[in-house]
């Protein structure tokens, strides 16, 4: 991002705890608890209304230069100007330092809460070369770490969480109501911290279908691993882009879909 690029901060977005009613083996008692979050954020685009997500109000800077950066709208963090969620959280400003055109028409993906995306079938996007190498056990050691460094999901666990891993420890990490929206915000974390990674592994709790597996090559993970699993049209395009897919991942046990010539067992 230059240094005329303004960030805002996000205020924080915890409501008071409300009271609800449990029902046990001694009958009813009044708990307090908070729930997920789940809010519609607009996404304005150098002056422009273009969409409205579904999601959880936390990381908002992320998602929206993420989701940019997914659809090919920007390349770079130079290129945004303004990225400012407004204060309570129902907008995020993005001013980028060149015209663009809003998509004419957003295709409604199959990721929880309805995503939207403008490319079905990625243009420009090339086989990754296989550089990183990981073991059962690399494989074990980072859904561990996802499950114990991603506070949202430790509390609620109702909800999705993604984290982007070297492939010895994770970089960055995201929670949402949508799995499709966790992706988007790593993808932003990665871009506006500008830090390097010459490997690159998505883990998630979601399941991977076809935009969440365009979105992992295009930040050049060359590893998608899940607790659940892949869809037909993922595991196609992943074959396609030399992507390894990895589906129901346990500690001791997971399948690969496609591209196992990087998982070392010997």
């Amino acid at each position: 991002m230059n240094q005329s690029a303004k960030i805002q901060e996000e205020p924080a977005t915890v409501p008071p705890a409300p009271v609800y009613r449990k029902y046990g083996i001694n009958g009813w008692e009044e708990i307090e608890g908070r729930v997920i979050i789940e809010a519609p954020v607009g996404l304005t685009v150098n002056g422009e209304m273009w969409l409205t997500f579904m999601c959880t109000p936390d990381q908002l800077d992320a998602l929206a230069a993420g989701f940019l950066y997914n659809e090919g709208i920007l390349q770079s963090p130079e290129e945004i100007e303004i990225l400012r969620p407004c204060e309570n959280n129902s907008n995020v400003d993005v001013w980028l330092n060149h015209p663009v055109k809003r998509p004419n028409k957003w295709q409604r993906t199959s990721g929880c809460t309805g995503g939207f995306t403008s490319v079905i079938i990625p243009k420009g996007l090339k086989p990754l070369p296989v550089t990183l190498r990981i073991t059962p056990a690399d494989l074990a050691a980072g859904m561990d770490q996802l499950f114990h460094v991603e506070g949202l999901y430790q509390e609620f666990r109702g909800m999705h969480c993604s984290g982007l891993s070297d492939g010895v420890e994770i970089r960055c990490h995201a929670a949402d109501i949508g799995r499709h929206n966790t992706f988007d915000k790593l993808a932003g974390l990665h871009l506006l911290q500008s830090r390097p990674m010459p490997h690159k592994m998505v883990l998630t709790t979601g399941r991977i279908s076809s935009e969440m597996l365009q979105k992992s090559a295009r930040f050049g993970a060359e590893v998608v691993v899940s607790r659940t699993s892949p869809t037909s049209m993922s595991i196609a395009l992943a074959d396609r882009l030399g992507v390894t897919l990895i589906g129901y991942a346990r500690r001791e046990t997971f399948i690969v879909y496609s591209h196992a010539e990087r998982i070392e067992t010997t």
